[in-house]
């Protein structure tokens, strides 16, 4: 039962529960003064609010705060403030009331502090006050970052499919959550590991592997959380641990010199360019390394100089910065991966609002090594009509682009860009085996843009992959998995076998996609009304190119038609806004010109 509400108003049936209320409710919104903390009030000790006629409403009562000093109930938590300072200008600041009702509940420990309790994906995890920010907290909790644990979640889940057991390895742990889904779900496919630097995220890992119900190797952390808490949770779930992980404290670059792992996911405060060369140092060969990176001020180009220290890249405003900055995060991929003799392939590059992930597969080799350098390119970007080109090796500085833009303008309008990833930034086979990895595990929040994303690595829409792609989806997750049981006679695998694994994955890879996209808004013509974006889709497909919609940008089409191929057949098809003389006459001249391109 809440001590500061009515029985009728709030009754708790377990003591997280309680906590939880307590957090959210009074706690959350204390007056501090000297040391104490006022917590809301919500009993009837305060006079109930009167009408006009003068009578008391019933049934209402006023939350309020019990001053400590004079016993006075306030409601307002300003007006609080205001009245202690007075008491503190009068010199009056020793607490003269000690009422049950005024006198501060003692707050649930967990490292001293309070905390709520969050579930995703099935899983527990307590989280401090300050979550959201480290500086106050020590550990870091961000709600938005969903969609991101849910794409790793499911690249791994398709990794354990091609084989198993795998050494995971979640570098930075925090709160846990991550590595604690992995071992909840995936179970005895995959071995965790959840290293974290601070003492404080360490002791939170192990207290939510309690909550969980997941083991920790090497000791337990059972007496760690209060005893009611632990209780609760044996009675709504089973005694037996139903997972184990590793929980160590220890830096990130430290561990993945120290051990080899499968599977590798780097998530920072930050970029993650300072952990690449630890990471590819000890990975296994056709292991998985997931970098997420979140300094999006130096990857979207607002701050171009701390780009050129992190990334070595050169790069401006675009209109597809978003897929700019997905390449510029492999391009430093593949430099550290070469560095240590080993090549990419990439698997995912997503780039939403608040982060940019990029999955990749490490392949063994000096070979390998070279043919992924080789796909980092220059590219020559027109700042007036932001026409873009992709430099071959070998070619000269001088190429001209696509465009006239040098040409009938003074001066020159290209720049250089870059070095950056030229080669595809998805992998068909592995997306869908991820689409069925999400359906299976019931991950409705992200099926809809792993859909989009199959699209964009195919290029086509999704009314043409519906046939092909979702038929072929259940398929593409047998093949790996026969690799395992096809064997019939029970013979381990030989090395032959093994060594084919390669060109089976490499037969996911479906035609290169084009690089980048346009944005329908950003070359709409003035006066004019463009057409749906669906329907433009079905124009450009009709007059012979490869087109997409992109997951980097809502109005973005991509597409192998260059700019000027892009413009004629979005002026063919847009209507004028008004009918009167002089807008008929633009129109026709812009018809006239797409007709003699």
């Amino acid at each position: 039962m809440c001590p500061l509400c009515p029985e009728e108003k709030f009754k708790a049936s377990y003591s997280h529960k309680l906590r939880r209320h307590l957090q959210n409710l009074h706690w959350k919104v204390f007056v501090e003064f000297e040391g104490q903390k006022m917590c809301i009030c919500h009993l009837p000790c305060r006079t109930l609010k009167s009408s006009i006629n003068g009578d008391q409403v019933s049934g209402r009562h006023v939350a309020h705060y019990h001053c400590i000093v004079c016993s006075v109930t306030i409601a307002r938590k300003t007006d609080m403030i205001s009245h202690l300072k007075r008491h503190v200008n009068k010199g009056e600041t020793e607490a003269s009331y000690s009422g049950s009702i005024g006198t501060p509940q003692e707050e649930p420990a967990l490292s001293g502090q309070a905390y709520e309790i969050m579930k995703e994906l099935g899983t527990n995890v307590q989280l401090l006050p300050n979550h959201t920010t480290p500086q106050k907290s020590d550990t870091y909790f961000n709600r938005k970052m969903k969609t991101n644990r849910q794409l790793v979640f499911c690249s791994l889940a398709v990794l354990a499919g091609e084989r198993n057991p795998l050494e995971c390895l979640d570098a930075f742990g925090a709160t846990g959550i991550m590595g604690l889904q992995w071992a909840k779900h995936l179970r005895s496919a995959v071995r965790v590991t959840i290293t974290d630097i601070n003492e404080a995220c360490v002791k939170m890992i192990k207290e939510n592997s309690e909550l969980n119900l997941i083991r920790v190797e090497g000791g337990s952390s059972r007496s760690l959380l209060g005893s009611d808490v632990a209780t609760s949770c044996l009675e709504e779930e089973a005694k037996a641990p139903i997972a184990s992980i590793e929980v160590t404290k220890m830096d990130a670059n430290v561990i993945m010199h120290l051990r080899p792992f499968d599977y590798i996911h780097l998530d920072p405060f930050g970029s993650a360019v300072n952990y690449l060369d630890a990471a590819f140092r000890n990975v296994r060969n056709l292991g998985i390394i997931s970098v997420t990176s979140t300094d999006t001020s130096s990857l979207f180009a607002k701050s171009p100089n701390v780009t050129l220290r992190h990334y070595g890249c050169h790069i401006v405003r675009t209109e597809y910065y978003k897929e700019l900055a997905a390449r510029m995060v492999v391009a430093a991929v593949a430099r550290a991966a070469a560095r240590c003799n080993k090549g990419i392939e990439v698997l995912m590059a997503v780039a939403l609002e608040h982060f940019v992930l990029v999955v990749v597969r490490v392949l063994r080799g000096p070979t390998q090594a070279d043919e992924s350098a080789r796909k980092l390119r220059k590219l020559v970007h027109c700042q007036w009509c932001e026409e873009r080109i992709f430099l071959k090796q070998g070619s000269m500085v001088d190429e001209t682009l696509p465009c006239s833009c040098h040409g009938s303008l003074p001066g020159k309008t290209t720049v250089q860009l870059g070095p950056l990833w030229a080669g595809p930034l998805f992998n068909t086979g592995f997306l869908r085996r991820m689409l069925c990895a999400a359906v299976q595990h019931s991950m409705e929040d992200i099926q809809p843009l792993v859909k989009t994303l199959i699209c964009e690595s195919e290029c086509t829409t999704f009314k043409s992959m519906v046939h092909a792609a979702f038929t072929n989806q259940v398929e593409c997750g047998v093949v790996i998995k026969t690799l395992q049981s096809g064997d019939k006679s029970g013979k381990r695998k030989s090395v032959e076998e093994s060594g084919n694994v390669v060109k089976k994955l490499k037969g996911d890879m479906s035609l290169e996609h084009p690089p980048f996209y346009y944005s329908i808004h950003r070359h709409s013509i003035r006066g004019m009304n463009m057409p749906k974006l669906n329907k433009f889709l079905q124009y450009l497909t009709e007059a012979g190119f490869r087109v997409s919609r992109t997951h980097f940008d809502p109005t973005g089409v991509r597409t192998d038609a260059t700019l000027q191929q892009f413009k004629s057949v979005l002026t063919k098809y847009s209507a004028p806004t008004y009918t009167n003389e002089a807008t008929q006459t633009n129109f026709i001249r812009a018809q006239t010109a797409s007709e003699e391109f």
